[in-house]
């Protein structure tokens, strides 16, 4: 038997205290790679606590990779340091203080993956890998917020003019029912595209005349949900968004194993993620969550052994809703 999580409330707008903004929208789009810092200073396990402190102070920097040969072993930060000063332990090797095994975080992951783990741990630095596990940066919160704020300062509505007639898309069509479908196939584990499809489709909404608090919505809804199809799957999944000049329905499903408790997974911070995942930032247990908030309607439906069903609604207001001379109802 199936069991069912229905989630509503009322539309989310900028006046709400709680409405998504232009900075939160683009932790979604930058990708750590855009906000990190390459200069890297790494320090050897074998290396004396007094010369990394030495170290720390001519370079100016809080935390540091701990590198042997060309692997990732740990990361000496400057809490550790002082834990090291108040003991007098100063002649011990690097390897006693610091931090092992690290959590790091894949270049190509948008921002927020960075966040969650900045928020849901005390951890002020992550070392930055690519494809290949190699390092290849490091970042820490101030990294991001001055990533976020140069993205702020650059044009980003050179979208505006790729719009062309696809605004009047509605407009032009006559029907009984009007809707532009688009599907997305997601692959289990597939971190590298994480996010793509949420890209495409808030591009698309915008082109068609969406409003940028709609667009937001949807994206961060469908990034969310795409991330449990390549974390929690183990064939992905589909992702369907259908448009209407007053709705937009959003289907992410699945064969793969099945949620046991809907209303444990529906919890803050609850999540089946292996430790694995963990280590690499994803599975905090907030992306149901993130997608309640963001939608006017929510339903989980699952079945052990056969697969998750995800259905998402956003009602458009008449002011909100697709093509100007749309007849509103």
């Amino acid at each position: 038997m199936e069991n069912h999580a229905t989630s509503k409330g009322k539309t989310i707008t900028d006046k709400d205290a709680e409405s998504i903004t232009r900075v939160e929208e683009l932790a979604y789009e930058l990708k750590i790679e855009e906000v990190m810092c390459r200069t890297l200073k790494t320090v050897a396990p074998d290396l004396n606590m007094h010369t990394a402190l030495d170290l720390f102070r001519q370079m100016r920097i809080s935390g540091a990779p701990v590198v042997d040969g060309d692997r990732l072993v740990g990361i000496l930060s400057i809490e550790d340091l002082i834990r090291c000063l108040r003991r007098g332990d100063l002649d011990t090797t690097v390897d006693h203080y610091m931090t092992s095994p690290v959590i790091t975080i894949r270049s190509l992951d948008p921002v927020v993956e960075a966040l969650k783990v900045f928020v849901n741990s005390n951890i002020g630095r992550l070392p930055v890998v690519n494809e290949a596990g190699q390092l290849v940066g490091i970042l820490t919160k101030g990294d991001v917020t001055r990533g976020l704020l140069e993205a702020l300062e650059r044009d980003y509505q050179v979208e505006e003019i790729r719009r062309y007639r696809a605004s009047h898309l509605f407009e032009d069509i006559v029907s009984d029912r009007t809707s532009l479908i688009l599907r997305y196939d997601i692959r289990q584990g597939d971190f590298t595209h994480g996010g793509a499809a949420s890209s495409y489709i808030k591009r698309a909404l915008l082109r068609l005349g969406a409003t940028p608090q709609i667009a937001r919505r949807c994206g961060i809804a469908v990034y969310e949900a795409e991330m449990n199809l390549i974390i929690h799957t183990t064939r992905g999944g589909v992702i369907r968004v259908e448009i209407e000049p007053h709705q937009i329905s959003i289907d992410a499903y699945d064969e793969g194993p099945g949620i046991k408790d809907i209303d444990l997974a529906m919890k803050p911070g609850f999540s089946t993620a292996t430790e694995e995942i963990r280590e690499q930032g994803f599975g905090a247990g907030m992306g149901l969550v993130n997608i309640a908030r963001c939608v006017d309607n929510m339903k989980l439906e699952s079945t052990v052994g056969k697969g998750t069903r995800l259905k998402m609604r956003i009602y458009l207001q008449d002011q909100e809703a697709f093509g100007e001379q749309y007849p509103h109802a």
